[in-house]
């Protein structure tokens, strides 16, 4: 079952159980999928729908951090709930260690000695990480690991 249709079926599935929080995720999600389609002009393949339900968690972090400068007790739970029901949608996240084991096999790939290879690493990291690492935590790692 693709994305998409697993979407549709969790949709369903909360709209019978009245869970209000993964009825409004889903639907959001279908919505922003739905809007990059028409803006490509083309259906979005496995791979960009993960890089833009990422996107969508990215956005509740940075509402989270917001809500908590701001001591919202209430809208730090609600983007932590939308955050959970989102990461559903993805593989399993890679731990530290296995994100830093990648890294070091791919810059060794590359050949990469200094922080001026940083570009090309990221550009070959990027493909393997879809949906398992953000892309600010993976050059958070190759910042780390090239400077030494």
């Amino acid at each position: 079952m693709n994305l998409k249709e697993r979407l549709q079926a969790d949709l369903v599935q909360a709209m019978k159980a009245h869970d209000d929080t993964k009825k409004w995720v889903v639907k959001m999600v279908k919505a922003a999928i739905q809007l990059a389609e028409v803006a490509k002009g083309s259906e979005l393949d496995q791979d960009e729908i993960m890089a833009l339900i990422q996107k969508e968690i990215k956005t509740r972090q940075e509402a989270k951090a917001d809500a908590q400068k701001a001591q919202r007790v209430d809208l730090v739970t609600q983007a932590d709930a939308e955050i959970a029901c989102l990461k559903a949608y993805l593989p399993e996240q890679l731990n530290a260690q296995e994100l830093q084991d990648l890294v070091r096999s791919v810059i060794a790939q590359c050949g990469a000695t200094s922080i001026k290879d940083m570009g090309v690493v990221m550009k070959t990291l990027q493909p393997l990480l879809t949906g398992r690492a953000s892309n600010s935590e993976a050059s958070r790692v190759v910042r780390e690991l090239l400077i030494g």
